[in-house]
């Protein structure tokens, strides 16, 4: 659990964090790779990365879904409150069967809850948090690309969240590279991915914190499978060192 200013943070594992302030709790891509369900200690272990048995907390007002890939019905449902909004990114689809449970999911419409649909730029305000839509992607020139420039999250298939709880601006990027949309964004806290594969790693979160100088960084989305590894105390050195205020919330909840 961090504390900054009059919020609680706390990464719960993957993309999953939970933001409360006076007005509101807010959480990121609840769920998967049985994060939420219990079980992750069991089928992952053995790295920086919170652990705990199942969350059933059901006190959000808004959750927050980026792409398919964070998607989760189950996970959904274990932190909406009965009359929680769900914002969910355009293109966000079920597509079947969870491969990692073998559920099926079900489609974002099908939930019980207040769905809102968002695209790129779009800017709302539900449940009292401000939030802003902004494009994530892998830049087809970048580290993530491919020799024909093929991405595993193209324009258009996923977004980030800027959002403000009671009045302190957050910013969670999504599966994203450093891009040119993240420039000039004014935030507080700062969750970037550190992962190693798929989305900016360490060494581009860290140069993404010192453009944009929030006052903490929290980094999440990584250590949760082998392909997500980084190590996360030379992220928090090398931010440090820059002169930003950085914490890591890797134990249990």
């Amino acid at each position: 659990m961090v504390r900054y200013g009059g919020l609680t943070v706390d990464w719960l594992g993957y993309a999953t964090a939970r933001i409360e302030g006076t007005d509101a709790v807010v959480y990121t891509d609840p769920g998967r790779y049985g994060t939420l369900e219990g079980t992750w200690n069991e089928r992952y272990g053995g790295t920086d990365h919170p652990s705990g048995g199942a969350y059933d907390a059901r006190d959000a007002d808004v959750v927050l879904v980026t792409h398919d890939h964070h998607y989760d019905d189950d996970g959904v449902e274990r932190v909406a409150s009965d009359d929680a909004t769900v914002v969910v990114y355009e293109a966000v689809s079920a597509d079947g069967v969870d491969e990692n449970s073998g559920r099926d999911v079900r489609e974002p419409k099908e939930l019980p809850y207040d769905v809102r649909r968002v695209a790129y730029g779009d800017e709302l305000t539900v449940g009292g948090v401000e939030i802003e839509v902004v494009p994530a992607y892998n830049r087809t020139d970048g580290p993530r690309a491919d020799e024909s420039g093929a991405v595993p999250h193209p324009l258009g298939f996923g977004c980030g969240f800027r959002f403000a709880v009671d009045g302190t601006p957050c910013f969670w990027p999504g599966d994203s590279d450093v891009v040119a949309e993240h420039d000039g964004l004014d935030i507080s806290i700062l969750m970037p991915s550190i992962a190693e594969s798929f989305t900016m790693d360490r060494h581009d979160a860290a140069d993404l914190a010192e453009d944009l100088a929030p006052d903490l960084v929290l980094p999440i989305h990584y250590n949760t499978f082998p392909g997500l590894e980084s190590d996360s105390g030379a992220f928090a050195a090398d931010v440090a060192k820059r002169g930003i205020p950085v914490v890591l919330d890797e134990g249990e909840f």
